[in-house]
């Protein structure tokens, strides 16, 4: 059993010269496979792209919040085109930023909704980015719980152990990645104690969030045997047991991997 990078971006510029070279040395670095994530339309273009390329990456496309403001009816059509490629396995990354406010929020809200709604009618999962936002995120996605028929992930989850529980609610699945191995990571460590084991899942966010020793180089797939290694410890598991759990989750949430 290998492990499954649910959130990297090897679409990101730092990363992109490199990305042959990370993919091919999945199978040496413990990665079964890995989805590569869109955050506007051009990475999202990317991400289908690279997955197209590359047997063991699987792409999610979508409009982050930050660029909520370029969220139109074409670009909806773009997105749904592209989802048409079995790689493509989710919509996102969506959702709120309320710490940057780099959209209005009201515009933020109205593309995470009509994204939702676009999920639902595409069949794929819906992949999150909430930040300072965690209560209005839950509103939304509890107003619009018929829309939720194929899942829910929370990407990077940074919430609160209790908030753990209203998500649930929604059976939302949640990812974890190198903050957990941070000194400051109290809050994450509650959060992830907290998520029920069939709904965890394990991240990079590559090129960013590198786990510790490696804080501040670039983050790359084959890191997530730290972040791995830390949740294992944490949850008292053998690290087999928890590569073979999040692996099915991945593949539960992700209908369309292998």
């Amino acid at each position: 059993m290998m492990l499954i990078d649910t959130h990297c971006h090897l679409n990101d510029e730092k990363l992109l010269p490199r990305a042959e070279e990370i993919v091919s040395n999945f199978d040496r670095d413990g990665i079964e496979s890995a989805v590569c994530v869109g955050y506007d339309m051009p990475s999202s273009e990317l991400a289908a792209e690279l997955a197209n390329k590359y047997d063991k990456l699987y792409a999610a496309i979508g409009i982050h919040p930050h660029d909520s403001v370029t969220a139109d009816y074409d670009k909806y059509e773009r997105l749904a085109t592209l989802s048409s490629s079995q790689k493509v396995v989710g919509i996102g990354e969506i959702g709120l930023d309320y710490h940057y406010d780099n959209s209005p929020r009201a515009i933020q809200q109205g593309a995470f909704r009509e994204q939702i709604e676009l999920a639902d009618t595409l069949g794929l999962p819906i992949i999150l980015h909430v930040r300072d936002a965690y209560e209005e995120a839950r509103r939304i996605l509890f107003e619009m719980s018929a829309y939720l028929r194929n899942g829910v992930l929370l990407h990077c989850y940074s919430g609160s152990a209790e908030m753990v529980r209203e998500f649930d609610k929604v059976d939302a699945y949640y990812a974890f990645g190198g903050a957990i191995t941070f000194k400051n990571a109290k809050h994450n460590l509650e959060a992830l104690c907290a998520v029920p084991r069939d709904r965890l899942l394990l991240e990079t966010d590559c090129p960013y969030m590198t786990p510790v020793p490696f804080r501040g180089e670039l983050n790359e797939p084959k890191y997530l045997s730290l972040v791995a290694d830390r949740a294992a410890q944490l949850l008292g598991v053998e690290r087999a047991e928890l590569e073979e759990v999040t692996s099915k989750n991945a593949k539960t949430l992700f209908t369309r991997m292998k």
